[in-house]
């Protein structure tokens, strides 16, 4: 595998300063968080997102509210809140505290329903006896003392979130629980006053504490299958190390420290089986790392004496010294966690409908049970029968399922995608994936390895010395990132060329370089950069083409306007590159190949990997050009790319995509990275992707055909009390367990 280098993109690491993280506490359904989100959004400059299936808000302030006013406001609502603040160890420190606090929480809730289960059994027996002929029943009094017990101590919980809910003027799935097993309690409790030992057989206890029972049990499952749905992020934050083994620069040995006081330039040693702490250059000493995580490479990758390592790779059976370059939140790991806790806490445009409808979901269905009620009592059915419906319409309704239908999915398909190596760092991309007709790739360091090697030089008879004019042109493109210009850089090190002060060195995007060597301006790019500066090529066109029918990357070289020299490069296409083009092409994707590369030298690409469309000598401008125009022809299309001079075209597609090791200005214009650089991982991306979208519907098509089917069940008097609790328990947990089944998706 190639060497993993991943740069964070800078809007993103902006937009993070910019956003407070809290912690919200207590918020049991979808009108919980939208009752939050809409509170904080009221406010002048400040802009919030609320996820139920996390827990948090995430808030924008552009205004002067400060941290305290945004959790006082939070408070207000009925729940508690907490900041994340520091640096990212101190946040992951907070985190694993909240996340601690909601596993008691998990405890306490699966207690609860033991204790309450234990209570609930007695009085549902005799109903089961029923339903295979047995007339046995409790004493109305001992059914009392039962329900009684659960009413208050169970449905304390509820009782204490619909009174902070109603106390904020709003409503939650706590009012609706509250109010219909109330309602069922209370008017059992008068059927006893009324009619003592005659009130058997018109009793509702079980139904109310079966409802409470089956909740309570129906929350600990959906809390588990929430945290576990984080599994992929908390497993990223888990590979963290708070020591590092920082070597003695007096010989003095060894020394474990907290990884706060080591620094850029030390030196830490990393033994076998231990997690590397930091982003490192191995100095001493070579082993085999898995990646696994934080690339999805399921095999160990070799590193040795000047390769980097990055924090989180689990060490082999090698002991190595790393030379420390990067810690903290400036390591490759770091970086990857903040591009899934992005994804993971975005909204999805399709949640909208959602929100709106749960925002006055629980007013709706309170005015349903009333009219359910009434409607009862005017056709003549009867007190209790009305009572009856009007209660199963309480419980039944679920507004927890709409709120959690597409934060699960986003978080379990994200999480999947990461450990794949695939990172979505912006949610909207969900939806276009699956309407992309088109994927445009550039060629160097795409569908090619990215590290070409200068081959050939015609110096087109001048008297000059090779080795000096390699030194030359290494010293004038040493400061560049493009692969050519590294290729030269390392054939003069190959060559034991002297590469002498270049100065004025002036970098012309997807074009080439100037500078200035002992007064000499030296130009060095494409023969069209050479041709608008003034430098006659005419003679030069059949050398100029003879490397190019090598399928070579040419590369001119003028000093004071006249030409001097032609480069030529070669950059071998990637083993997997022809695979990953048919997987594409057999799905019904458009392939397309730009390159400012030689057209021949594109064209030779295009061929050996099927390409569709092929074009070369493309300039940045033109690449834009291109994805323009088939966007405006009605066109969906994915651009794939890695270099600076793709940033415009990635910004400009429906779907970009960068490479994992490319330029930090790609990857911040691109909506997807790949951690690993592998072409093959473009069509996996679409596929989580769409995967992703699908069960997000899938689980608002549940959800709204639950509430939808479900209450006029209940309202028609097909359902009781207790059957009706019992689906309302179970509806969010299968939205979300639905939600789940991405996480065993692999690439």
């Amino acid at each position: 595998m190639s060497e993993t280098v991943l740069s964070s993109p800078r809007d993103a690491a902006q937009a993070a300063s910019d956003t407070l993280v809290f912690d919200v506490s207590g918020m049991h359904c979808a009108a919980c968080s939208a009752r939050v989100e809409r509170v904080l959004n009221a406010k002048p400059g400040i802009e919030a997102h609320v996820n139920l299936a996390l827990e948090r808000a995430d808030v924008s302030v552009s205004g002067g509210q400060s941290a305290d006013d945004i959790k006082a406001m939070i408070e207000k609502t009925g729940f508690g809140a907490s900041l994340r603040q520091g640096s990212l160890s101190e946040r992951q420190a907070q985190a694993e505290q909240v996340d601690e606090g909601r596993e008691r929480e998990e405890r306490h809730s699966f207690y609860l329903f033991l204790f309450s289960a234990l209570l609930t059994l007695p009085l549902v027996a005799p109903m089961v006896a029923h339903w295979f002929g047995a007339a046995w029943h409790m004493p109305p009094f001992v059914q009392l003392v039962l329900a009684a017990v659960v009413q208050v101590v169970v449905g304390a919980r509820f009782y204490r979130g619909a009174a902070s809910a109603l106390s904020s003027g709003a409503a939650n799935m706590d009012v609706l629980v509250a109010m219909g097993t109330s309602s069922a309690f209370l008017f059992s409790l008068y059927q006893i006053f009324a009619l003592g030992e005659n009130a058997v057989g018109h009793l509702y206890f079980e139904a109310s504490a079966a409802i409470l029972t089956l909740i309570v049990f129906g929350k600990w499952l959906e809390g588990r299958a929430r945290r576990s749905a984080a599994d992929a992020l908390r497993a990223l934050m888990g590979l963290r190390p708070r020591e590092a083994r920082l070597v003695s620069v007096d010989g003095a040995g060894d020394q474990m420290v907290p990884i706060e006081q080591v620094k850029t330039g030390d030196h830490v040693r990393v033994l076998p089986g231990e997690v590397v702490p930091v982003d490192g250059l191995i100095l001493e000493g070579r082993s085999e790392f898995d990646e696994a995580l934080l690339s999805g490479e399921s095999e160990p990758v070799l590193r040795e004496e000047g390769e980097k390592v990055i924090s989180g790779a689990v060490n082999g059976e090698g002991a190595v010294v790393l030379d420390v370059v990067a810690l903290g939140d400036d390591t490759v790991l770091a970086r990857i966690i903040r591009l899934v806790d992005q994804a993971q806490t975005g909204k999805a445009k399709m949640q909208n409908l959602a929100d709106r409808i749960s925002a006055v979901f629980v007013p709706v269905v309170i005015g349903l049970a009333l009219l359910t009620f009434i409607v009862w009592l005017a056709m003549g059915g009867g007190f209790e029968a009305a009572v009856v419906a009007a209660v199963s319409v309480l419980v039944i309704a679920c507004p927890c399922a709409l709120g959690l239908a597409t934060p699960t999915a986003l978080v379990a398909g994200t999480g999947a995608a990461a450990k794949s190596g695939v990172l979505i760092r912006d949610i909207d991309v969900l939806e276009v994936a699956g309407k992309v007709t088109h994927v445009v790739f550039d060629k160097t360091g795409t569908l090619t390895e990215g590290k070409p090697s200068l081959v050939g030089i015609n110096m087109l008879g001048a008297s000059r010395d090779e080795a000096e004019l390699v030194g030359a042109v290494a010293a004038v493109q040493s400061g560049s990132e493009h692969p050519l210009a590294k290729a030269s850089v390392d054939a003069a090190k190959e060559r034991g060329a002297r590469m002498p002060q270049a100065r004025g060195v002036t970098a012309h995007v997807g074009e080439g370089v100037e500078g200035t060597i002992d007064g000499k301006t030296v130009l060095i790019g494409t023969r069209a950069f050479l041709d608008r500066n003034g430098v006659d090529l005419a003679a030069s066109e059949d050398a100029f083409a003879g490397m190019e029918q090598e399928g070579l990357s040419v590369s001119a070289v003028a000093m004071d306007g006249a030409l001097v020299a032609l480069l030529g490069f070669r950059d071998e296409v990637r083993a997997e590159s022809r695979g990953a083009i048919e997987a594409l092409k057999a799905r019904g994707l458009k392939t397309v190949l730009l390159s400012g590369d030689a057209p021949e030298t594109v064209r030779r690409v295009g061929e050996a990997l099927g390409l569709d469309d092929v074009k070369g000598g493309v300039t940045p401008k033109q690449k834009l050009d291109y994805l323009t125009d088939l966007q405006q022809e009605g066109h969906v299309v994915a651009m794939v790319g890695d270099g600076l001079n793709d940033a415009p075209a990635l910004a400009q597609a429906d779907v970009g995509i960068a490479m994992g090791s490319g330029t930090d200005v790609a990857i911040g214009a691109a909506a997807i990275t790949l951690m690993r650089v592998d072409v093959g991982l473009v069509g996996a991306a679409f596929e989580i992707a769409r995967h992703t979208y699908r069960k997000i519907w899938q689980n608002l098509f549940w959800a709204f055909v639950y509430n939808v089917i479900g209450i006029p069940l209940a309202a028609l008097g097909l359902l009781n009390p207790a059957i009706a609790g019992a689906a309302m328990a179970f509806s969010s947990v299968s939205v979300v367990s639905n939600a789940l089944l991405l996480r065993r998706w692999k690439a």
